[in-house]
């Protein structure tokens, strides 16, 4: 293990994971690099690990380390310069009745039970369609740095919640789940975000990591403009 360098408190470190079985690209072993201890990283500190590439799973902060792949590349929105599609207009319109209140990492069993019936609709067999109680709280209601649910309903009920984390300089998507009968609301969901951090002078939404290969990702840059972290920097994409 070693120390990070400023400005991170030197106190925070550095560990890498045993290698796994990579969950998006099938054959592949995986590995993680977890920043340490999970208590010391608030949103400030968060904040500037998540410019580094670093991503948010429950308490714990990591990136892909792996030993011969690099295909996880973070990826973030430039929310002050985003134009929508066609598509992505309708989307926004079709579902601008849903009202959207900001919630708490509180237990829900109306969230639990949406979450569940999502995993079983859209990764039905995964680890996560078998998320029991515990880990689900351990896995969305569980954090260190500045956190809270976005809850989309109408007369219906819930028909989504995501979950994000706020930073200086932005949004961090971490997860969102939703009604599977209904198509387009992930796009909804992101393009939500991207008008809040727009109304709030946020400049960036960060939405994890995109994986050229992997067709489940292929949505992430179909928002733009937007940068690619690559060799350290952040970059925008050649067009």
């Amino acid at each position: 293990m070693g120390t990070i360098e400023p400005p991170l408190p030197t106190a925070i470190q550095f560990y890498t994971t045993s290698s796994y079985d990579c969950s998006y690209l099938s054959g592949q072993r995986a590995r993680s690099l977890v920043a340490a201890p999970s208590h010391l990283i608030h949103s400030s500190y968060y904040g500037r690990l998540i410019d580094l590439g670093f991503r948010r799973s429950g308490t714990f902060t990591y990136r892909p380390h792996c030993d011969h792949c690099q295909a996880c590349v973070p990826i973030r929105i430039d929310t002050l310069n985003f134009t929508a599609t066609k598509n992505q207009r309708r989307q926004l319109k079709r579902y601008q009745h849903l009202r959207a209140a900001r919630r708490p990492l509180v237990w829900n069993p109306e969230h639990y039970a949406l979450y569940r019936r999502y995993q079983a609709a859209r990764h039905a067999g995964s680890d996560m369609d078998n998320d029991d109680k515990s880990q689900y709280i351990q896995f969305l209601l569980s954090s260190h740095v500045h956190s809270y649910l976005i809850e989309f309903s109408d007369m219906d009920g819930v028909q989504m919640v995501a979950l994000v984390d706020e930073v200086e300089q932005g949004l961090s998507a971490v997860y969102t789940f939703f009604n599977p009968d209904l198509s387009g609301l992930g796009t909804f969901a992101i393009l939500w975000q991207i008008q809040y951090c727009q109304q709030h002078h946020l400049p960036w939404l960060y939405l994890g990591y995109w994986i050229e290969q992997s067709r489940k990702m292929a949505y992430k840059t179909r928002f733009t403009p937007h940068q690619l972290f690559l060799h350290g920097e952040w970059v925008s994409p050649a067009s």
